[in-house]
């Protein structure tokens, strides 16, 4: 007998749980019972406390709907769960889906992240926020702004769709969408991406990205493009005015644009960017083809690979002048090039502005461009030196000299070759004009090959819909 009441008292306790769980209480400093077409509500004024299991709301009225289990909470709307707590102006509760529902402007905090909305539902038993319109998350390592997100209290995950700006650590990433890990501060976005560090003013977009903050790095593996934008200034004096020094200041805009299948950024000890397979570069009088490319921003390097022995040279083309190499390499001081170093089978070509058929062409083992404030003042060949030059007599062809050495230098004064030098058994051999006219083409070095296919700024800018 006393073992039959004790399973009775534990049943009616159990039940009694179980009913406390699923249906909502309302008490208050007055209450108001009606029949509203054909369903009993309770208005409940004063001092209202909704409780629901661990859910505890309170607000200065409620119209509570009793078949239904759900109430309409007005004024001073303030919903506790644990550590969680939301606050509005006005909600509706379901008991049945342990569901709160507000469009009067709602604020969660959760002692984790602080998010504010237009509207938003939260779902207790899920510990799940969709918040929607004018969107807001705020925590101790990021700020994000979107027009929908859906929160995943015990995830610490976040999954914002259209408009989405999250600002990290220095970086700004838009995406139309996103998926933020809290505990791990890993980032993944999709869809008209960008990535920019306002501190070393490079600009990433993508239509995929992935982002590992705690790893410093980052990963664009759809349609990436890089856009830094260097500005340097220079002062000149004006003494245009008699008896009167002034000082012109002149502001100098470099885009770099690097375009690649993949795109990787570190940025740890430096800036080290990382572009791999299609890439294609413009700097200024700078263009390059390639299928590696490493950008050292800090320190002024891009260097460009061959990545295996039977894969394609890397190009680069200098004004009108063309290089390849098994690697390149690019050193710039003050936003402007210093050194051009091309390694391993090393070939330059500059093609004449008036005869398109007649090309200077220099090779060796390692190529050196020197410059001054950006100007060349010189280059250096170095190994198995073989090269082609056309002469020309008050600005007409006039034959072209062919010669061999182990080293050679090139002198430019005013931009234009004023003295060869030529080192370690020189030989030289000179073509008369009559017997070069015509037969142009015959006048080759061995590793001649004559690229058109140079890359444009506006051409990278257009493929992901940027203006220049």
């Amino acid at each position: 007998m006393q073992l039959l009441i004790a399973i009775l008292f534990l049943f009616i306790l159990q039940n009694s749980f179980a009913q406390q769980n699923d249906y909502i209480t309302v008490v208050g400093d007055s209450l108001v019972g009606r029949i509203i077409n054909g369903e009993s509500v309770r208005e409940v004024y004063g001092n209202v406390v909704l409780t629901q299991g661990d859910v505890i709301i309170t607000c200065n009225k409620a119209v509570q709907y009793l078949a239904r289990n759900e109430a309409e909470l007005i004024g001073n709307v303030v919903a506790k769960q644990d550590s969680l707590t939301i606050t509005t102006e006005a909600a509706h509760y379901s008991g049945t889906e342990r569901k709160a529902t507000s469009t009067s402007g709602v604020k969660l905090d959760d002692k984790k992240v602080i998010l504010t909305a237009d509207s938003g539902d939260y779902y207790f038993d899920e510990d799940k926020a969709v918040f929607v319109n004018n969107v807001k998350l705020y925590d101790t390592t990021a700020t994000l702004t979107s027009h929908r997100l859906i929160y995943f209290k015990e995830e610490n995950r976040m999954i914002a769709v259209d408009d989405v700006i999250i600002i990290q650590e220095g970086n700004i990433i838009k995406a139309d969408s996103l998926d933020y890990f809290r505990d791990t501060r890993i980032t993944f976005a999709s869809n008209n991406v960008s990535i920019f560090n306002p501190e070393n003013n490079v600009h990433i977009f993508g239509d995929h990205l992935e982002d590992y903050a705690e790893k410093n790095y980052t990963l664009v593996d759809k349609n990436p493009l890089l856009i830094q934008i260097d500005t340097t200034y220079s002062t000149s004096v004006d003494t245009m005015v008699p008896g009167y020094v002034d000082t012109v200041t002149s502001v100098n805009i470099d885009t770099l644009v690097i375009k690649s299948l993949k795109m990787e950024a570190w940025r740890d000890t430096i800036n080290f960017f990382k572009a791999t397979d299609s890439v294609r570069i413009v700097r200024d009088g700078f263009a390059s083809i390639n299928d590696l490319t490493i950008y050292e921003r800090d320190e002024g390097r891009i260097v460009t690979y061959k990545i295996n022995q039977s894969a394609n040279q890397p190009v680069l083309w200098y004004e009108n002048s063309q290089l390849t190499g098994d690697s390149v390499a690019i050193y710039l001081r003050e936003n402007k090039i210093k050194l051009l170093e091309v390694f391993n089978n090393a070939f330059i070509l500059s093609q004449n502005e008036k005869y398109s058929l007649r090309f200077d062409q220099t090779s060796g083992q390692r190529i050196n461009m020197n410059f001054e404030d950006g100007i060349l003042q010189s280059i250096e060949i170095f190994g198995g030196v073989l090269s082609i030059y056309y002469m020309y007599e008050d600005e007409k062809p006039n034959g072209l000299t062919r010669s061999s050495s182990q080293n050679a230098k090139i002198v430019f004064e005013n931009q234009e070759v004023s003295e060869v030098r030529l080192y370690g058994s020189p030989v030289s051999e000179f073509y008369p004009e009559k017997q070069v006219r015509g037969n142009e083409k015959s006048y080759t070095l061995p590793l001649f090959k004559f690229f058109n296919n140079r890359p444009e700024k506006d051409e990278l800018l257009q493929i992901t819909g940027i203006e220049n």
